[in-house]
C-alpha cells in the first residue's frame, strides 16, 4: 500500500539511517567520555600516561636503527600494507615510534616545574624568583628554538611532538639536580661529584632527544638540527652547577 508521498519504505529509510548514525556516534565516543568518571580516576589515567611516555622517551631506539626508522616514519607505519623499511623494525621499535606520535605536555610541564623549584630552593633567597623564571623560560624557549630550527631544515616532526620529547628528556637533569640537592643537605660534596652527576644527566638527555629528532630529519641535515640540542641541555646543566 502506498501513501500520497510514495512507498512506505521510502519514508522509513531516512529515520533508520539517522538512528544508525546516532548509534555509531554513541559507540565511537563512549570510551572517551570522562564526564561521569571520578576525578581521581581521570588524574591517575593521566599519571599512568605520563609514566608510559617517560619510559618510552628515556629508552629510545638504537642509533643503528635510526636510518630504518627514519624511512619507516617517512612512509608511515600506519599504512595497510607495511613498507620494506617498517618490516625491518622490531615490534618494540614500532611501539616506541607510535608512542612518540601521541604527544602530551603534562609530563614536560611537571619536569620543568620540578627542576625550576629545586634550583630556586638552592639559590640565594633574593634570587629564588629569578632562578625559577630563568629555568622555566630556558626549557620552553629553548625547546621552541630547537623545534623551529628542525622544521626549517625540513624536519617532519610536529611542533608539539618535538616539545614533548625535549621536555621529557629533561628528566635525567632533573634527577641530577635532586641528587645534588640531597647530598648537599646531608654532606658537603665536592664540585667534581656535582660535575659527574650533571655530565651523566647531560649525556643521557642529549642522546635520548637526538635519537628521536633524528628520525624526522634527513641524514645530511641532522648535524644542523642536533647541535642546538647540545647547547640546550648544556645551558640547563650549567644552571644546575651554578645554583
Amino acid at each position: 500500500m502506498e501513501s500520497n508521498n510514495g512507498p512506505a519504505w521510502a519514508n522509513a529509510a531516512p529515520q533508520q539511517s539517522v538512528t544508525t548514525v546516532e548509534d555509531h556516534e554513541k559507540e565511537l565516543f563512549r570510551p572517551y567520555s570522562t564526564l561521569d568518571e571520578p576525578v581521581m580516576e581521570t588524574i591517575m589515567r593521566d599519571v599512568r600516561a605520563v609514566g608510559v611516555k617517560l619510559k618510552v622517551v628515556m629508552m629510545p631506539l638504537d642509533r643503528s636503527a635510526t636510518s630504518i626508522a627514519y624511512a619507516a616514519v617517512s612512509q608511515s607505519l600506519d599504512d595497510a600494507q607495511p613498507t620494506e623499511a617498517s618490516e625491518e623494525l622490531s615490534e618494540n621499535d614500532r611501539k616506541v615510534i607510535q608512542q612518540l606520535k601521541d604527544w602530551d605536555l603534562w609530563g614536560p610541564l611537571v619536569l620543568c616545574l620540578s627542576l625550576a623549584v629545586i634550583l630556586s630552593f638552592r639559590a640565594p633567597t633574593d634570587q629564588a624568583a629569578l632562578v625559577f623564571a630563568a629555568v622555566f623560560c630556558a626549557v620552553w624557549v629553548g625547546g621552541t628554538v630547537v623545534t623551529v630550527n628542525a622544521q626549517l631544515l625540513g624536519g617532519t616532526i610536529s611542533f608539539f611532538q618535538s616539545l614533548c620529547v625535549l621536555g621529557y628528556c629533561v628528566f635525567p637533569l632533573t634527577l641530577a639536580a635532586i641528587a645534588i640537592g640531597c647530598m648537599k643537605l646531608i654532606i658537603n660534596t665536592w664540585m667534581w661529584i656535582d660535575f659527574i652527576l650533571v655530565a651523566v644527566g647531560f649525556v643521557w638527555a642529549t642522546r635520548s632527544s637526538s635519537v628521536f629528532i633524528s628520525l624526522y630529519v634527513r641524514r645530511d641535515r641532522r648535524f644542523l638540527a642536533l647541535y642546538p640540542v647540545f647547547f640546550f641541555y648544556t645551558f640547563l646543566g650549567w644552571l644546575i652547577l651554578l645554583f
